[in-house]
């Protein structure tokens, strides 16, 4: 049975207005996805915002470590082409070191369908410029609800290397059940440094910081977001 899409807990920079809702897609493209994208990401020490960013399964259980920024091109999903941005959050459950997403956008509404209705991740409506390769500026901004902006800009250092990565994503659902979701990932980076402008009518530029930050820019990557599961 489908999600109600509007119930999916994020930070109020990711509310759908109604209009926006009721104009959106069924959901074609059920878990697991697994895509092709460049992305520029950057990482912060945790605010303590960001704890309150966290949604209201984990808030009181769990505090906030590291926040990881980005903007990502996907050049092949289930979906078609689409631009993305997210601000993510890492925590400690026991010994295990989860993730959350309390913050994402995209410029495709079959996305924002699949994000919300698949792993319950809060996409919201964006529109994009730039790109996120180095020596570019990338930049997203609200196109539906609440306004925002978030652009980077990287410099890249040093080599490529690989990179391989895994990492469990947790999401809390409507329902109030928090579930996992395994992602695998493997392609080349280069070190960077990111100058990173965060703007909103709301919060999130006190968890989501703004500055120069450390990060990498990543290209053809390959990475798998499986089902969820309960935690």
């Amino acid at each position: 049975m489908p999600l109600d899409l509007a119930a999916v807990s994020g930070v109020r920079e990711t509310a759908l207005d109604d209009a926006l809702v009721t104009s959106l897609p069924e959901n074609t493209a059920p878990a697991p996805w697994t895509v092709r994208a460049s992305a520029v990401v950057w990482w912060s020490r945790a605010t303590p915002e960001a704890t309150d960013a966290l949604p209201p399964s984990l808030r009181d259980r769990a505090r906030a470590a590291v926040v990881v920024g980005g903007m990502v091109r996907y050049a092949d999903t289930p979906v078609g082409v689409y631009d993305e941005v997210f601000g993510a959050i890492g925590f400690r459950r026991g010994r295990r070191f989860i993730a959350t997403i309390p913050f994402m956008a995209v410029d495709s509404p079959s996305s924002l369908v699949g994000g919300r209705d698949n792993w319950a991740i809060p996409k919201a409506l964006a529109d994009f410029t730039g790109s996120p390769g180095a020596g570019s500026c990338f930049t997203a901004q609200s196109a539906s609800g609440p306004g925002w902006k978030v652009s980077a800009a990287p410099t890249a250092k040093g080599p490529r290397l690989p990179v391989f990565s895994r990492a469990m994503v947790a999401q809390e659902f409507p329902d109030g059940s928090l579930r996992g979701t395994r992602l695998q990932a493997r392609g080349r980076m280069r070190l960077a440094s990111s100058m990173v402008t965060v703007d909103s009518d709301h919060g999130l530029p006190s968890w989501l910081t703004p500055g120069r930050h450390r990060g990498a820019v990543i290209t053809g990557t390959t990475f798998t977001l499986g089902a969820p599961e309960p935690l």
